[in-house]
């Protein structure tokens, strides 16, 4: 019994022995580690790292809601039942797609921007003739003249220190900002916008920035041509200085298609910390020739017209002003007045509410005479989310 006892208990501890080996033997992989996104507020909030890089990355934009009415935002339509004239709201939905990158390298900061558009309009004709085209003529209004789906790429650049080269708006635009903070600031223009540019500023860090820029141009809505059709380029050219009372600058665009030129001079005083005024001035020159057609003979017909790309406004010379006030947390008002040489005026004001963080709505009023006898009243609202 003794002999039977002691070979079942061997038996017993060589099955456990082997077992135990057998378990040792049974490895489980370690979890690859997970690199988690890291922010980057180096460049300001929202940055992140990209992945296994030193690159920051930032996406944002906004979603736009806005409808227009009024005899200068109106468009005509015909009426379903009976084929009359009508008219109806200017309405368009849009969606912005914006990226910011910034890279730090031996030769400064590496930065890109984007933005990409895409906009639904309800189509339509645009409002009345009351817009002059900078040659006296009388031209459609209408906010947007959108019709259907559109995509446009607003802005595609990259910048090495102060050096920048793509798709941009023009630094005649830029550089000393656009103008008040209403939607239609722009009812009698201050600058063109879409153009190819290679451009460089100079910031000397007590608040003085300068800017050189060689652009390209583009077509206007008037039908002018501002496209180099050389290698020549238009030129830009400013200064500034920006200290915690505001800002005053200076710039300069010469159209080398049209040998033409223009400046623009701006004042910013920061009244109180909720209390912000501005004012613009622009003069530029308006005798610049353009070939207009052919004769009979088809010979080119060559007419003093005044088109100067860096010019938009009517006449010789403009002014720009107005103030934006920050009654309350959530609720800023801001005005604005224009009047240029050809004696068009323009007036617009609006409330923008933040209604929660990132929402806002703006009602806004505004009025135009086009300086002939032809005046007109309407009205926007734009809904915005921005993140």
């Amino acid at each position: 019994m003794n002999i039977k006892s002691l070979l079942l208990g061997s038996a017993a501890a060589l099955v456990a022995v082997s077992g135990a080996r057998a378990a040792d033997a049974i490895v489980i992989a370690e979890p690859e580690p997970v690199e988690y996104v890291r922010v980057c507020d180096v460049y300001g909030s929202g940055y992140f790292y990209i992945p296994g890089t030193e690159t920051c990355l930032r996406i944002g934009g906004y979603v736009r809601y806005q409808a227009a009415g009024g005899d200068l935002w109106e468009r005509s339509t015909v009426e379903h039942k009976d084929g009359s004239a009508g008219q109806t709201w200017d309405k368009y939905a849009r969606l912005s797609l914006q990226t910011w990158t910034g890279t730090e390298t031996e030769l400064g900061t590496l930065r890109t921007f984007t933005e990409t558009r895409f906009t639904w309009g309800n189509g339509g004709t645009s409002g009345p003739a009351i817009f002059p085209d900078g040659n006296g003529n009388l031209v459609p209004g209408g906010s947007n003249g959108y019709d259907g789906t559109s995509v446009s790429l607003n802005f595609a650049w990259v910048e090495l220190g102060g050096f920048r080269v793509g798709k941009d708006e023009s630094a005649f635009a830029t550089f000393l900002d656009y103008a008040g903070g209403v939607i239609a600031d722009d009812m009698i223009g201050f600058a063109p916008y879409d153009t190819n540019l290679i451009s460089y500023t100079f910031n000397g860090g007590n608040g003085f920035s300068a800017l050189v820029a060689l652009e390209t141009g583009s077509d206007d809505s008037f039908g002018h041509d501002y496209s180099i059709d050389s290698y020549v380029p238009h030129v830009v050219a400013g200064a500034k200085f920006t200290q915690g009372w505001g800002s005053v600058g200076l710039v300069g665009g010469y159209d080398s298609i049209h040998e033409a030129w223009s400046v623009k001079a701006r004042l910013d005083v920061k009244a109180t910390d909720s209390l912000t005024f501005f004012v613009m001035a622009g003069y530029g020159d308006d005798s610049a020739d353009e070939v207009v057609g052919r004769d009979a003979a088809g010979n080119l017909l060559v007419a003093t017209t005044g088109a100067n790309f860096y010019k938009p406004w009517g006449g010789e010379w403009a002014i720009w002003g107005g103030m934006t006030a920050q009654v309350s947390d959530k609720a800023a008002v801001n005005v604005q007045l224009a009047y240029d040489d050809s004696e068009a005026f323009a007036a617009a004001a609006n409330v923008a509410y933040e209604l929660v963080p990132g929402f806002k709505v703006t009602p806004e009023v505004n009025y135009y005479d086009n300086g002939a006898g032809d005046d007109a009243f309407g009205g926007i609202v734009r809904f915005q989310r921005s993140f």
